[in-house]
């Protein structure tokens, strides 16, 4: 029987399904992959990938679990993994893809992703997973909600321009219309008011949101959005992760001198993060004289005003992180004069 120094199950998460590769170190420190399996992503489905894994693995060496943090499919199975006492990574998806680029994987599939994930937790020595605190599991319910009210108004107003707008309006259709985005409305209200109300009992939260909303633009439900979607910052160590993590970070395509595409920013992460930082950029840009001066050099050096502004994302998210870290006021100073186009 081999006695392995180390054993990993790398799971690739799916809204359905749970793809499961199970790999170990042996003496020689030699790594192997030599088992693949599926399994559902619900409770029956967790209960058998447990008794699935007991019977592959052997030696005294527990089992660490290594997924991504894939929105919210990867979830339940967290928490399950917790209750059942066992060990948990969760790795944010950029170093994953960063590490399967590293291997000769010519076509990605949920087999390959798997296999990649439990290589990669064979190699690397990774931090066991600790649930998000209670109240930022609760906000970021309650700032997802306002997100898809907020949604559903703007779409509800197109309608209602468009009726108002017909020849022959349909006074009825209009009054239901009126009535649907009034309900919205209240209901946006409602939660702006128990976010505020979580936000106040807890002494320590309410004093660093604060710190956070001392940079220009950033609002307390900007805040609050950016600490619900991180969890306070769990998962990120420095400020490269933290934009990766918001899918704020630029990719380029090049290749020798004939393929020189433009760059772009990945969108390879939380859109949440991503859709927050838009607004205050441009509050930002327009009220503060030192991300207004990096605007306007970079459109100077670019002409695109777009890529300016996601620029200023950037920097504003940074800030974010360097002030909870810190934990003080943002000081002017923290802006670099060298700053990173």
């Amino acid at each position: 029987m081999i006695n392995p120094l180390k054993q990993v199950a790398g799971i690739d998460v799916a809204k359905n399904e749970l793809v499961v590769s199970l790999g170990r170190m042996n003496p020689d420190t030699s790594t192997e992959v030599f088992a693949n399996k599926c399994f559902a992503n619900t409770p029956k489905g967790f209960s058998d990938l447990l008794i699935w894994i007991d019977k592959m693995m052997s030696g005294d060496a527990k089992v660490n679990f290594v997924m991504e943090a894939t929105g919210i499919y990867h979830e339940a199975f967290a928490y399950y993994l917790f209750d059942k006492n066992q060990q948990l990574s969760i790795v944010l998806p950029n170093k994953i893809s960063s590490y399967v680029r590293t291997l000769d994987i010519k076509t990605v599939t949920d087999k390959s992703a798997s296999q990649a994930i439990t290589r990669f937790g064979l190699e690397r020595q990774l931090e066991q997973w600790q649930p998000p605190q209670k109240v930022f599991r609760e906000l970021k319910q309650l700032t997802r909600e306002r997100d898809q009210l907020v949604a559903e108004r703007t779409l509800l107003k197109n309608q209602l321009h468009a009726e108002q707008t017909e020849a022959y309006s349909n006074q009825r259709s209009i009054s239901r219309l009126i009535e649907r985005i009034d309900l919205i409305t209240r209901q946006e209200k409602e939660i702006k008011s128990e976010i505020a109300e979580i936000v106040k009992q807890d002494t320590e939260l309410s004093r660093r949101i604060e710190l956070l909303t001392s940079i220009p633009g950033i609002g307390k439900l900007t805040a609050v959005i950016i600490l619900a979607e991180t969890n306070g910052f769990e998962l990120i160590r420095n400020k490269k992760q933290l934009v990766s993590y918001a899918g704020l970070d630029e990719k380029e395509k090049t290749s020798g001198i004939s393929v020189k595409g433009k760059p772009r920013i990945s969108k390879r992460g939380n859109r949440h993060v991503r859709k927050a930082m838009h607004l205050p950029s441009l509050a930002a840009i327009r009220t503060d004289g030192r991300f207004s001066a990096i605007f306007a050099r970079l459109v100077s050096k670019h002409g695109i005003k777009m890529k300016a502004t996601v620029a200023i994302q950037r920097k504003l998210l940074e800030l974010t992180y360097v002030i909870w870290k810190s934990k003080t006021f943002y000081n002017p100073h923290f802006l670099s004069p060298k700053y990173i186009d």
